[in-house]
């Protein structure tokens, strides 16, 4: 391995080979005028011969401006929907030229300021946040400093800002219905981190459609706290073994779905299921969903910030993005007589 550099050449390395002042480099690179033509060109050829790369990012710091990077907080980085979240956001600032920065909380709000405070302390020109705190004092005085901030999926209940998010309302009155149309009334819920936002709008919303239809004993057969893959399954576990076991059962996420699909597929005759998210292979597997699309979701959320970054300074804008029940066959069984 002889001759073969682990470092980065330097700025020091470039005007040692070109045989002039690293303030004669610097210039050169930074496109600063009075440097002699046949000078920039041998500054110039020294950095190509030697892979030189000028830190845009110490430049623009040196000036005082922001960096030309979007930061994105996601809940769980193994999520898909996050994946395409991030996706559809770094389609929408890719011509505009800015690069997208992503990191996990773990769906920890501990975790979820560390990171909002790197990606600030970073000069990130703004933030595409989805949140797993119930509390957002910490946004708005980032919001005061001059980040834009805007809210993904979960809105916060603390501070009003953008906000782009599903139709949680609709997409719960549409399973439910779908469900009561099969028959099914005994229906069950199982849900994710009750401190979430959507947590709190897809059980309200089930719970209004359910009363609606004069089942007002809904809240015995919801669990919620199952925001991992053994947690639903253990939820599913719980609600079956009741004495009187729902018929048909609501998941609140793909990942919930998924657990649920852990216990229902060892059942000879296992109750109806309407997911909320749609998921890969579920077209296969045959469940019924609320489908979506998360890369709109992305892309609106950066054109929001591009918006803001430019200048716009009117009021909050929140945007809800419709959703659609596509029925499989996991709904399709009726409730046994």
């Amino acid at each position: 391995m002889t001759g073969v550099s682990t470092q980065r050449p330097t700025l020091q390395a470039v005007a040692e080979r070109s045989g002039v002042s690293m303030k004669t480099v610097s210039r050169v690179v930074n496109g600063e005028r009075y440097v002699a033509a046949d000078t920039a060109a041998r500054v110039l050829a020294a950095a190509a011969e030697l892979g030189f790369r000028p830190n845009a990012l110490a430049r623009e710091f040196r000036a005082g401006a922001r960096s030309a990077t979007i930061g994105l907080v996601t809940g769980d980085v193994a999520n898909p929907f996050y994946s395409r979240i991030a996706r559809g956001a770094e389609h929408a600032l890719r011509e505009p030229g800015y690069s997208l920065l992503s990191a996990s909380s773990d769906e920890d709000p501990a975790r979820e300021r560390t990171l909002v405070a790197q990606l600030v302390e970073r000069r990130v020109s703004g933030l595409l946040i989805v949140s797993a705190d119930d509390d957002h004092g910490f946004i708005a005085d980032e919001r005061r400093l001059g980040t834009p901030v805007v809210f993904l999926d979960r809105a916060p209940v603390d501070v009003d800002t953008d906000t782009v998010v599903l139709d949680n309302a609709d997409g719960m009155r549409q399973a439910v219905d779908h469900l009561l149309g099969r028959g099914h009334r005994r229906i069950g819920l199982v849900g994710d981190l009750s401190r979430l936002s959507t947590h709190h709008e897809r059980v309200e919303a089930f719970g209004a459609a359910m009363t609606a239809a004069g089942v007002g004993t809904w809240r015995e057969l919801v669990r919620s706290e199952s925001h991992d893959l053994d947690e639903a399954s253990r939820a599913v576990r719980e609600l079956l073994a009741t004495e009187s076991p729902p018929t048909a059962i609501v998941t609140t996420n793909n990942r919930i779905t998924t657990g649920a699909l852990r216990v229902l597929a060892h059942l000879v005759e296992p109750p109806a299921l309407v997911g909320f998210d749609d998921f890969e292979l579920a077209d296969v597997l045959g469940v019924t969903v609320i489908a979506h699309e998360p890369d709109a979701m992305g892309a609106v959320g950066a054109e929001e910030l591009l918006a803001r970054i430019g200048g716009d300074a009117g009021p909050p804008r929140h945007h809800v993005l419709p959703v659609r029940l596509v029925a499989r066959s996991s709904s399709t069984q009726r409730p046994a007589r």
